[in-house]
């Protein structure tokens, strides 16, 4: 069931607004000014001038009153374009600014949810949603300032003068006013359930064409461009019928809205006719009359029309906050300890994890890795072994015991200080699309060249960066599509070489790296363990000999530890794997 709560959508949006309500409120007034001045002064000049023309036998004597209302009628659009191109330049500034601050905020926000968040959704769906919530902000500012305080301060100077001129026709067109709008609502309340269903739709044609955007290699691989245009065609056919069933239903409201304002004309220009007939008005009066019935119905059309936007707004930034609404997986505490990482001892203390509501991945975990100790985790697929170091970055919450580093626990301190004290490679290394050099230095704000090339000598990717077209300042394309899997694992080494944490990472960190690349890096990882506290995830046991120790995991528990040889002489599970491998490559 839809539910629009207007207030939750301003909630987020408010704090940005008050930042600039001076100039939001210089806008409103010029807007204002302007619209009494034209919709004011205006008819009712015209309505002096026809009468006079009209009434006048002595067209010497009306000279002068003419050239006094045209003066008057000068001044008047004079003030109109006064006021509002310095509200134009009032709702320009707040508008843009208070933009830019939303967007702001809704990437910050975004970034506050789990890593498991962002695995579970589509890309190209959150950010749609982010750019959806922004362009909302705007379609919803417009509508405030436009539809309901200039179009509603025109309909009821309209109401006034009517009732001022014809009590009676007044009276009625307030009766009317009251109607259409009651009928708008009702119809808005409907259309916006259907609004919402189409871009819900839109959102997963977005989602699909960035999936199969970022995974085009694999579509031309396995020849799939027919496949994945069905799927596509399917996506698009479901937001082709969910925006046509909301546009029939548009069509439908637009129709009795029609008839119910020629009904209304109808009997407004029968009322005026009478009333001239009966010599209680002039024909000036009939004009001015019929002008603010005819803008009223112009603006009652467009206040119909602007409504159903505004509400399909609310609807596409509602989107966006139900992400802010929805509890974040994992958060820092709301008075965190001062981090005290230092040395890197890591103890897993009964720990218990599952993900979601499937069954436990780890009941009762304990173990620790000592200050400067290097650690190799093995197993086989599913074993647990990179859930393990999720955990120990904090990339998810525990549902039962603690992790201690240096004695902490780290749910004690904020995930910034945690990660800031560790170091990472990821089994598939992702980069930005921005230099090399930006990448390297994303780990140390503020590097310098010297330190950013020393850690690409250490990570062996120097010289492959130097024969580049632009060196250091080659743009990686996204993702780093630009660099095969072993250049762009040496670019996350050099990444992690730089940023010198106490503790280490590596998450099958040689496992695209060609047999000479890994045997020059392995001296380098050599020099960059040393002292520092090393977890490494490996499938490929023969990157691991050297560990002090090594830790085999089976469903979730350690099944044997201890160094290579000890566990090839125990004839257990890391043993059948050494035998199997035969230095190859066990999948997990």
């Amino acid at each position: 069931m839809f539910i629009m709560n207007p207030k939750l959508i301003f909630k987020y949006y408010w704090p940005h607004i008050k930042k600039y309500k001076k100039s939001g409120i210089l806008a409103f007034i010029g807007y204002g000014l302007g619209t009494l001045a034209l919709d004011a002064g205006a008819p009712l000049l015209y309505t002096r001038i026809i009468d006079t023309v009209s009434s006048s036998e002595d067209r010497s004597a009306a000279a002068g009153t003419l050239i006094s209302a045209l003066l008057m009628l000068g001044a008047v659009i004079f003030a109109y374009n006064l006021f509002y191109r310095a509200a134009d330049y009032a709702m320009a500034f707040c508008q843009s600014h208070i933009g830019k601050n939303i967007a702001d905020d809704a990437f910050s926000r975004l970034q506050t949810h789990s890593y498991d968040f962002f695995s579970n959704s589509f890309t190209g769906a959150l950010v749609a949603r982010v750019k959806r919530y922004v362009d909302a902000f705007e379609t919803i500012h417009d509508q405030i300032v436009f539809t309901i305080w200039m179009h509603g301060l025109r309909l009821i100077l309209g109401i006034c003068v009517l009732a001022w001129f014809a009590p009676i026709l007044g009276g009625i067109f307030f009766v009317w006013l009251v109607l259409y709008t009651t009928i708008t609502i009702l119809f808005a309340k409907k259309k916006i359930k259907r609004d919402l269903l189409e871009t819900e739709a839109n959102s997963k044609v977005t989602a699909n064409l960035a999936d199969v955007i970022t995974n085009i290699l694999n579509v031309k691989m396995f020849s799939s461009q027919k496949k994945e245009s069905a799927i596509f065609a399917k996506a698009t056919d479901l937001e082709q019928r969910r925006l046509k069933d909301a546009l029939y239903f548009q069509n439908i409201q637009f129709t009795f809205q029609g008839y119910f304002i020629g009904i209304f004309e109808f009997v407004g220009m029968y009322a005026a006719l009478t009333l001239w007939i009966d010599g209680v008005i002039s024909a000036g009066t009939i004009i001015l009359m019929q002008i603010y019935i005819l803008k009223s119905f112009d603006i009652v059309w467009n206040i119909g029309r602007n409504f159903t936007r505004t509400m399909r707004a609310f609807a596409e930034a509602k989107e966006m906050v139900d992400i802010f609404e929805k509890p974040l997986s994992v958060k820092d505490p709301e008075n965190p300890e001062k981090c005290q990482i230092n040395e890197g001892y890591i103890k897993f203390e009964n720990v218990s994890f599952r993900y979601g509501d499937g069954g436990d991945i780890f009941s009762n975990l304990s173990f620790d890795i000592k200050p400067g100790e290097k650690v190799g985790l093995v197993g086989p697929s599913g074993a647990g072994k990179t859930t393990v170091t999720k955990l120990l970055l904090r990339f998810a919450d525990l549902q039962k015991g603690r992790i201690l580093i240096d004695g902490q626990d780290i749910s004690r301190i904020t995930q910034s200080d945690l990660r800031s004290n560790i170091s990472y490679v990821a089994q598939d290394p992702i980069l930005f699309h921005r230099t090399i050099r930006e990448n390297i230095a994303y780990s140390a704000y503020g590097a310098g060249e010297d330190s950013v090339a020393e850690a690409a000598k250490s990570a062996h990717a120097h010289d492959f960066i130097l024969n580049l077209p632009k060196g250091y300042d080659t743009l990686v394309g996204e993702r780093g599509v630009k660099l095969s899997g072993g250049e762009r694992q040496r670019v996350a080494i050099a990444r992690a070489m730089l940023k010198d944490s106490p503790i280490l990472v590596l998450d099958e960190a040689t496992s695209s790296l060609d047999s000479i690349s890994e045997k020059h890096i392995q001296d380098a990882f050599d020099n960059l363990m040393r002292g520092r506290t090393t977890m490494v995830v490996a499938h490929r046991l023969s990157t691991i000999q050297k560990m002090d120790r090594i830790m085999v995991f089976d469903k979730g528990m350690i099944l044997e530890q201890g160094t290579h040889n000890e566990l090839i002489q125990k004839n257990g599970l890391y043993s059948e794997l050494w035998r199997e491998q035969s230095h190859g490559f066990v999948g997990g």
